[in-house]
């Protein structure tokens, strides 16, 4: 027998905003067809005044907690996913945690940027599988909208605000790539590549900062590097492209997830998007999708998915899973 990580729940929380691209017209020389022809983004949600990334955190867990039947007291531990912490510490999941009224087991933050909740549900595995945690609640949650640039076009239109969450639980496996959990993941980084995509501030600067991006030579490095995370995420899983029921790519842009699936040599009608709806939310959005692409009926139990991501740093990773 194998111990697995299974997702046996998931949640997503969204702010009540909803931004539609032709709201920048009247700040920035752009335009809804400029927006949506390059990116495929149509609308994103912004944060409200006061609104945080634990508490959309904390709203996203609750449903996920709801959706598996369990109580706060069911989990050992919680790992947030973010680049946009209410402070600079203590972490956004110890503020989860107490916004949950869990008193027991531990809780922390991993920053890999966009391919945060990849490396998140990566370490949330390692947990459960080396008998350290039962059940992990794993959430991504963003307010990218408060570290954006509002006079540059190339950046501000891409981003958006919003959390998801999936409760994992320990369970029994064959050791086979018929069993039901994550399967196989895969994470890479590579620092040389820091000024492709960064936020200027930080204590080295005294400054929250605002996030610079050199979009077309992130685009080059994306769509290679998440096609190949992919691959060997699936090899190490024994399962090839073929096998799988649905991609669930990190939304960035429209081009480059068709670009990856097809590299894959997958149809797009196998990748769940909604890039179009929420715009990029960091390492909010593969939750996201996973908890949207689920209510549309598009994911179902015993389906075969392959995650992937790719962030600042650069990092990038991906998971097989069986839900």
């Amino acid at each position: 027998m194998t111990t697995r990580a299974v997702v046996i729940g998931c949640g997503h929380y969204l702010p009540s905003r909803v931004v539609e691209n032709a709201e920048f017209e009247a700040t920035l020389d752009t335009n809804d067809e400029w927006i949506r022809s390059r990116s495929g983004i149509e609308r994103r949600h912004f944060a409200a005044e006061g609104e945080t990334t634990s508490q959309m955190a904390t709203a996203a867990a609750q449903t996920a907690l709801a959706d598996a039947g369990m109580a706060v007291d069911d989990v050992d531990a919680i790992i947030v996913a973010t680049s946009t912490p209410d402070l600079t510490f203590p972490s956004a999941a110890t503020m989860v945690q107490a916004q949950l009224g869990m008193t027991r087991g531990f809780a922390f933050d991993v920053q890999a940027v966009c391919a945060g909740f990849v490396f998140a549900l990566a370490n949330a595995n390692a947990l459960i599988v080396s008998g350290q945690a039962r059940r992990v609640l794993v959430i991504g949650s963003e307010t990218f909208s408060r570290i954006m640039d509002w006079t540059d076009r190339s950046t501000c239109v891409l981003f958006g605000d919003g959390a998801g969450a999936v409760l994992l639980e320990a369970q029994e496996g064959e050791g086979t790539a018929e069993d039901r959990g994550i399967l196989s993941t895969d994470l890479n980084s590579d620092g040389r590549h820091r000024d492709l995509l960064y936020v200027d501030g930080g204590t080295s600067t005294g400054s929250i900062g605002h996030l610079r991006m050199q979009g077309n030579q992130v685009f080059r490095h994306a769509v290679g590097k998440l096609a190949a995370t992919a691959t060997t995420a699936m090899e190490r899983a024994g399962v090839s492209a073929q096998d799988i029921d649905w991609v669930v790519p990190h939304q960035a842009n429209i081009r480059i997830i068709q670009g990856t699936a097809n590299k894959l040599d997958l149809p797009m009608s196998q990748v769940v998007v909604t890039v179009q709806d929420h715009g990029n939310t960091s390492a909010a959005s593969i939750p996201l999708a996973l908890s949207v692409g689920r209510e549309r009926g598009q994911i179902k139990r015993g389906d075969l998915l392959v995650t992937e991501a790719i962030g600042g740093g650069l990092a990038w990773g991906a998971v097989v899973l069986r839900w």
